[in-house]
């Protein structure tokens, strides 16, 4: 077969293989991932790995050119005259599927690198849930015992269960101790605020303060531009605002104002409680009592000032139940959950690629073989 005619039947078998792929392809995607084969409906996650597309070309080029003049052959005496009576076999018209089918899945496992992902839109359905900021107390007298393990540590395993019992709600964190910042803005990604509160330490932040008025107001500035009908803060802290430049009385009018609900819980019912001071020579905690001052009428007068409740725990079980009563206490109102789920196509990819490769692996192997 002329060198001409064996490019053609290869370029031919390459488009051939293209267009079954392709149908292959879209059948996967709409019957087995049940996704429309259109435009809007998936994604590339990585689309800069389209680079490797051409890589197609190369192998054609190497396999239909280069390789091929460096396949051992035998020659014979008068070649040309045989070539030109000898009519090509049927091995010969499908020998040069093997380089088509090389191309087409380089090309396939190309596309599958690229991340392709169904895109299941939410834009215009509606959950129940409200929108809930939570501002959470991390000054260093957050490491007293007196709710054990202490109170940091019931802090963050109470209101993990917390989260996880407000499946539909979006929730985000603030932080504070002399200055509050922002953990997470509202979300629900509930996985992601989990591993974020997990990861919290008393230490992350200047703790030498407690700046409530702060913390009130970077929690607005969260809620500034929820479209919710319910807003809420629950606010955790276990002492008296001495610092920040907002007072807690101004971040309660301004929370008033915004129509935003603020729970308070006070961890503590007394300013001294016993905190670890150190270490013995063997290694155990020695404990001693710290001065904590608490303002429990400045909670009150928050939860009051804004149509919320305030809570006043010393142990573990009534720090429990005043998120219980939380719980109970918030209604569920309709919001725009604005989010996306994105679900993994590359197998529609891969599969019909690998199969080319082992349909490719058995006919080199068997039926076209070369001798020598």
């Amino acid at each position: 077969m002329k060198r001409w005619v064996e490019v053609l039947v290869s370029m031919v078998w390459t488009l051939l293989l293209l267009i079954v792929s392709f149908y292959v392809v879209w059948w996967w995607i709409e019957r087995v991932y049940e996704v429309p084969f259109e435009w809007g409906s998936f994604r590339f996650e990585r689309p800069w790995a389209g680079l490797l597309l051409p890589a197609g070309l190369l192998v054609w080029v190497s396999r239909s050119w280069i390789l091929r003049d460096a396949l051992p052959r035998l020659r014979v005496s008068r070649g040309a005259d045989l070539a030109k009576v000898a009519r090509p076999t049927l091995r010969q018209w499908i020998a040069p599927f093997t380089t088509a089918s090389r191309v087409v899945s380089v090309m396939l496992l190309a596309l599958a690198l690229m991340g392709p992902q169904s895109i299941h839109a939410r834009d215009d359905s509606e959950v129940q849930g409200i929108d809930i900021v939570l501002a959470l107390d991390v000054s260093l007298s957050m490491q007293a015992s007196d709710i054990l393990p202490n109170r940091f540590e019931a802090m963050k395993a109470v209101v993990d269960d917390f989260v996880q019992r407000r499946p539909n709600d979006r929730i985000g964190a603030v932080v504070f101790g002399r200055d509050a910042y922002t953990l997470l803005p509202l979300t629900t990604d509930k996985e992601a605020l989990r591993g974020m509160i997990a990861e919290l330490e008393l230490d992350m932040i200047d703790g030498r303060g407690t700046a409530i008025g702060n913390a009130l107001g970077v929690s607005l500035n969260r809620l500034r531009h929820s479209t919710a009908e319910s807003r809420v803060i629950i606010l955790l802290t276990d002492g008296d605002s001495n610092s920040g430049n907002v007072s807690p009385e101004q971040a309660a009018e301004f929370a008033h104002n915004m129509n935003v609900r603020v729970y308070t819980v006070l961890m503590g019912q007394d300013s001294s409680a016993s905190v670890q001071q150190g270490t013995d020579i063997f290694g155990r905690p020695v404990m001693g009592r710290g001065d904590f001052p608490i303002n429990p009428e400045l909670m009150q007068h928050i939860a009051d000032e804004t149509g919320g409740q305030a809570f006043v725990v010393g142990d573990r079980q009534s720090l429990e139940r005043s998120f219980h009563s939380i719980l109970d206490s918030l209604e569920r109102s309709v919001i725009e959950d604005q989010g996306r789920v994105y679900g993994e196509l590359f197998p529609a990819f891969v599969w019909p690629a690998l199969a080319l490769l082992v349909l490719e692996l058995v006919l080199a192997s068997l039926w076209l073989r070369r001798f020598p």
